[in-house]
């Protein structure tokens, strides 16, 4: 009987210890209540599941983005950013216009600089994007940088990995990073494939014990590939063959479902920092100090390119949440028109509020999610946000033909975002993510028409139905929103 006291009694010191750390370490008052809840009523469970996902790396700065060990010489990197968007913003100040505050934000948030001068191709599902990227990968001449979340042991996969090692004993320096979590269909013998061939390949967060490993929490969640400083790729879209409507290879996928998703590609210099990004998680998971010189990094406009480019990023390695912010501060941007497709909304209160006030301000707000979703929890999660914004005015419609995967956001006919960051939390403070903002007509005319056309594949809520839907529906969509921060 003493045992159990005594047992019972370091148990509470030891729930005291976690609930004091987790209100001194997250810095999420919602994720701080959400982990409280979790430890307190789970009993062992809940501290456990806290240790292993929900240590804020982003506080304790373990992943470092110093590219540039000599520090004159990363301030002069840092006055050259800022002085070339200076110049771009005078040059294109009509271009620009009232987007010159988001285009200071990410320049004085995260150094991010704007180009000019960039080509955009608009690239629509698996279809479009993979012959965009083999055609790439073949007219490298100097290196190959690929850096993606999921990357699947299936025929896409396999056809990339060759390509890869064949450039690789042309002479073309290929480098690989995989998230350990999201690529875990590939095998050893398929990675010792690329390395023989002559491809470095390195996971980002290697997992040696999958349960209680906080890196599984952080996920390297962006898709880049870089090829000879100059083309560029990011987008919503794996390599996998799921993304592939296409019968040649939907035998390989595990379900028949249509999948919906944008990518674009970028030649200009707005692949520079799509490059940097690059060099600081292959610097942090090979172990290795790549550094920059003129063949990575190529400042040259394309020819036949008017775009404006800037990227937003973030991750544990970043201060700031800076793709929310970015998010955030585009939403205010917005005079008639806000166009917003994602597969995973959760969207916390500074988002669902930026959208409110839009919409109550006279902007047209509409959203697409999915009809159909991979993961219910997750979707029940954001249906419970839907009510406030249909009582706001906004337009929410669900996708139908399949799964959309899209993460794309249009802003008046002129701001573009499209990148790998759902609408969620685990996006904003989680995950290593990376989305492209482009300034101009061109590409928000398309993603617009894209958008319009996804529309037809959608069924629009009407609001007096959905609040009147049973309360055995709305109920665990009310339990999922208060584990909501922690998915």
């Amino acid at each position: 009987m003493n045992w159990i006291v005594i047992l019972d009694v370091l148990y509470v010191i030891i729930l005291i210890i976690v609930c004091l750390r987790i209100v001194y370490d997250t810095m999420s008052t919602n994720k701080t209540l959400a982990y409280l809840l979790l430890v307190v009523f789970v009993p062992v469970v809940g501290i456990l599941f806290y240790f292993s996902f929900g240590i804020n790396y982003r506080k304790r700065r373990v992943y470092s983005k110093k590219l540039v060990e000599d520090d004159a010489l990363g301030r002069k990197v840092i006055e050259e950013v800022i002085t070339r968007t200076d110049l771009n913003l005078r040059r294109d100040v009509r271009v620009i216009g009232e987007a010159k505050s988001l285009v200071k934000l990410l320049l004085k948030d995260s150094y991010s600089p704007l180009t000019t001068g960039n080509a955009v191709k608009l690239l629509k599902n698996g279809e479009e994007k993979f012959p965009e990227v083999f055609r790439a990968l073949e007219g490298a001449r100097h290196h190959i940088h690929i850096e993606y979340y999921i990357y699947d042991n299936d025929v896409i996969g396999n056809q990339i990995k060759d390509v890869l090692i064949r450039k690789a004993k042309e002479g073309v320096k290929v480098r690989l990073i995989y998230d350990a979590f999201g690529s875990r269909s590939i095998t050893k013998k398929f990675i010792r494939e690329l390395k023989a061939g002559g491809v470095e390949a390195w996971p980002f967060n290697r997992i040696r014990f999958i349960l209680l490993a906080n890196p599984i929490n952080y996920r390297n969640h962006r898709k880049i590939i870089v090829v000879d400083g100059n083309c560029g790729f990011v987008g919503g879209i794996n390599i996998s063959d799921r993304y592939i409507n296409d019968s040649k290879y939907s035998r390989h996928k595990k379900k028949e479902t249509y999948w919906r998703d944008t990518h674009i590609r970028i030649d200009g210099p707005g692949v520079q920092y799509l490059q940097y990004l690059f060099f600081c998680d292959w610097n942090f998971c090979a172990k290795q100090q790549l550094q920059p010189n003129q063949h990575y990094f190529d400042t040259r406009n394309n020819p036949d390119g008017h775009e404006n480019v800037q990227i937003a990023a973030s991750g544990p390695d970043s201060p700031t949440s800076t793709i929310m912010l970015s998010l955030v501060k585009a939403i205010n941007l917005a005079k008639n028109e806000i166009l917003l497709a994602t597969p995973y909304f959760i969207p916390g209160e500074t988002i669902l509020n930026a959208l409110k006030v839009a919409s109550l301000g006279g902007v047209s707000v509409k959203l697409i999610a999915p009809g159909i979703s991979d993961s219910k929890l997750v979707n029940a999660a954001a249906w419970s946000y839907y009510d406030d914004l249909l009582r706001a005015g906004v337009d929410i419609y669900l996708y139908r033909k399949g799964f959309i995967h899209v993460k794309t956001m249009v802003i008046d006919d002129f701001i573009s975002v499209v990148g790998t960051a759902n609408m969620d939390y685990r996006s904003f403070d989680v995950n290593f993510e990376v989305n492209a903002i482009v300034y101009g007509s061109k590409l928000a005319s398309e993603l617009r028409a894209t958008f319009l056309q996804d529309l037809n594949d959608s069924e629009k809520i009407q609001p007096e139905t959905w609040r009147n839907r049973p309360v055995y529906k709305q109920f665990p969509e009310r339990i999922a929103r208060l584990l909501s921060p922690l998915l």
